[in-house]
């Protein structure tokens, strides 16, 4: 049975009391059900265009046997949000309740689908309720739905109800926790900023022989890092080299990041160095370990080095995204690198990706500022380019762009 504060918390009994409560539900759920739907898609067609909260409930409830509806999960996800959206928790309950005793309520694929479901509307007690009564639905628990009951309880962040959790719920149902449990605890406690309590579970788990994988590693070295403990950081790369565990690209982007955070760019650089010689596979280094370095010269003002990093990334057969430009144009404005900003800023609209209005707008009054001829026909012409985004910028926007142009 679940500790007297997990049940406090979220009202969460054993399951031998809330039998009773679930037939009656299932029952009401039965009596409330309409016909299903005859044409199977305009079903979904309607689904997505309701807006009305109510009529979208029975629109649901009508298709709640049709098997292109509940088995569609993004009408299932879609339906669900947009009922949380207009905070009508009952008519979440009453279809997710009712879906668990259609025969689809037997497969665990199913039943954790629910489970995440009621997580993402914020009902935590429905999503651990689901996961304690899923014998009463011919339903086999594994860790899988342990997980997914997990995860939706850490996005609680109570820490006495996840340790309760913890302690008593695998036990009762005979359930072994895995790396990814052991993952979902310590990323949750490394966001409640609980460093020392999720290292501590990572040593835990390798009493209980979970071998830590280099997710718990990046984990642990990522809030260290955002913490500003550099130390302990540090020394979770070296223990987890040490135990055969190698760092994979999102680590090293990691303390890459921390790097460039610090004003030390040119130690970012002797990193993605370093990753370029050992590469393990394509995408290492990738984009977003380019764009990093790339950010780091910029705000340092290296702009020649970040121009050479941009060439590496081509000569890598990587192709700039949107992230790279808006970073290049945004910070080479700040420095009055008009011209190298109006070429990285032509090239990525003509790619049609748009950079912020703020850039492009700092971009425009820097030229414009700058009053020669050749300057003002730069302006004019992204200005001539912002004209034909799609779709458009809105109008107020373009109004101020506008104004910039026109000024004396």
């Amino acid at each position: 049975m679940l500790t007297l504060r997990l049940i406090r918390r979220f009202g969460t009994v054993p399951h031998r009391f809330s039998t009773a409560a679930i037939v009656e539900r299932a029952s009401s759920a039965r009596n409330s059900v309409r016909k299903p739907s005859e044409v199977s898609e305009p079903a979904l067609v309607k689904l997505k265009n309701e807006k009305d909260p109510e009529k979208l409930f029975h629109l649901f409830k009508a298709n709640a046997h049709n098997k292109l509806v509940v088995e569609n999960r993004f009408a299932f996800e879609d339906t669900v949000s947009r009922l949380a959206g207009a905070r009508r928790l009952d008519y979440i309950e009453n279809i997710l309740e009712h879906q668990k005793t259609l025969p689809q309520g037997r497969r665990e694929g199913f039943i954790i689908r629910i489970i995440m479901l009621y997580g993402k509307a914020g009902m935590t007690k429905h999503a651990v309720d689901t996961f304690c009564d899923m014998h009463l639905y011919g339903c086999k628990r594994t860790v899988k739905s342990f997980n997914a009951a997990l995860k939706v309880l850490t996005q609680s962040r109570d820490l006495a109800a996840i340790e309760s959790f913890l302690s008593d719920v695998p036990f009762r149902y005979g359930i072994e926790l895995d790396d990814y449990s052991i993952n979902i605890v310590i990323k949750a406690f490394c966001e409640m900023g609980i460093l020392e309590k999720a290292y501590l579970v990572m040593v835990e788990m390798e009493k209980l022989g979970i071998t830590p994988d280099v997710i718990t590693y990046t984990t642990l070295i990522a809030a260290f890092y955002k913490a500003d403990r550099p130390m302990i950081a540090n020394g979770l790369w070296n223990l987890m080299v040490l135990k055969g565990c190698l760092p994979n690209v999102a680590t090293f982007n990691v303390r890459i990041q921390f790097l460039v955070n610090k004003g030390r760019a040119w130690e970012a650089n002797k990193l993605l160095a370093f990753m370029r010689r050992h590469k393990k596979f394509p995408e290492f280094p990738d984009e977003v370990t380019y764009n990093l370095v790339i950010k780091g010269f910029c705000r340092a003002g290296f702009f020649e080095m970040a121009m050479r990093v941009y060439s590496a990334l081509h000569n890598e057969g990587y192709k700039p995204n949107l992230k790279i430009y808006q970073t290049m144009i945004h910070y080479l404005c700040e420095a009055g690198e008009l011209d190298l900003a109006y070429t990285m800023c032509k090239d990525s609209m003509q790619r049609n990706w748009f950079p912020s209005v703020h850039s492009i707008n700092n971009l425009l009054r820097g030229l414009r500022k700058d009053g020669r001829v050749d300057k003002i026909d730069k302006a004019k012409h992204i200005y001539s380019l912002v004209l034909k985004k799609a779709p458009p910028f809105p109008a107020a926007q373009i109004e101020i762009m506008n104004s910039i142009l026109s000024r004396n």
